[in-house]
């Protein structure tokens, strides 16, 4: 019996943790008890930073891990494609990006950069923005310093917004919230309940900007070890996991939104208008992004896009 060892970086509710739960008992059953995942469900509960999962996972410390895909789009700009804020308008079109071709010229691109293996695209949830005073308009977001990913097509868009983006490890982003470091920040519903940013940020502007994508990652080398039944066994669980936590992560918004009113916070939906306002602000610099990338690559995002 082969033990692999997966990581993770949320707590016990997160949609996350949960998917990682059903790997662990999906891999054991499609290999037969071949291969064992042991799953660390939160290396930040041991001191670590988030983003260590990595790290750890590309040196082979750990065999696995789940992390935002915007973490490598330095080292692979392809991943940029799912940092254009505004683009894909919902879930079942961005699923249908992820399970095509595009999905697979992904996986190409993350193998060729990195040590990694992509072997699932997992829901990290539709971002909207969260704030300590109402955001209803862009003109509301001049001058606040909001916290986001270390990612400077994220902070670009941020900036252009009016925004002093601030890139911060989630590990650090609850006490940046608290501490008033930050007056906003973004992220999905489940984070803004379960790390308690509502308790500071009582109000929460349903932008929909972005729908997050974590990849499930694992060491080449370490694939590259198992036998051919092993890998297929594993890419089965995977697939299975992938369907739970994909369905954990669109449940979950109801529930974390009915318990965010219950518990006093103001939830606004974007209008159309200020839709298109948020959009145009940000449109010089999401077609910075966009022009990026290969012809080709913009043709087959395009292409997929219209086809879902």
């Amino acid at each position: 019996m082969t033990v692999l060892k997966f990581g993770g970086y949320q707590g016990d509710k997160s949609v996350h943790t949960r998917g990682g739960r059903v790997l662990a008992g999906a891999v054991a059953e499609e290999t037969g008890g071949a291969l064992t995942l042991d799953f660390d469900e939160s290396i930040v509960s041991r001191g670590h930073k988030a983003a260590d999962l990595l790290t750890m996972t590309e040196s082979g410390e750990l065999d696995g891990c789940y992390f935002s895909s915007s973490y490598l789009a330095k080292r692979v700009p392809e991943l940029g494609l799912f940092d254009q804020h505004f683009v894909v308008p919902d879930r079942r079109r961005a699923y249908a990006l992820l399970d095509g071709a595009l999905g697979d010229r992904l996986r190409e691109e993350v193998a060729k950069a990195t040590g990694y293996e992509v072997l699932g695209y997992w829901d990290n949830g539709l971002r909207h923005i969260t704030s300590a005073v109402p955001i209803k308009s862009v003109g509301d977001c001049k001058g606040l310093k909001l916290r986001t990913l270390a990612n400077v097509d994220h902070q670009r868009v941020f900036r252009a917004l009016g925004f002093e983006p601030q890139a911060i490890d989630v590990r650090d982003l609850p006490d940046a919230v608290r501490t008033r470091k930050v007056d906003a920040q973004e992220n999905p519903l489940t984070n803004t309940l379960n790390f308690g940013i509502h308790d500071t940020h009582r109000h929460i502007l349903l932008t929909r900007h972005l729908l997050g994508v974590a990849l499930v990652l694992f060491n080449a080398e370490r694939l590259a070890g198992l036998s051919a039944d092993e890998r297929a066994g594993l890419q089965r669980a995977v697939d299975k996991a992938t369907k739970a936590q994909r369905r954990f992560a669109e449940e979950d918004d109801d529930i974390c939104s009915a318990e965010l009113r219950a518990q006093g916070v103001e939830i606004m939906e974007l209008s159309e208008a200020d839709r298109v306002a948020f959009r145009e602000a940000t449109r010089t610099e999401v077609d910075i992004t966009r022009a990026s990338f290969s012809p080709e690559l913009r043709e087959l995002f395009d292409k997929e896009l219209s086809a879902a």
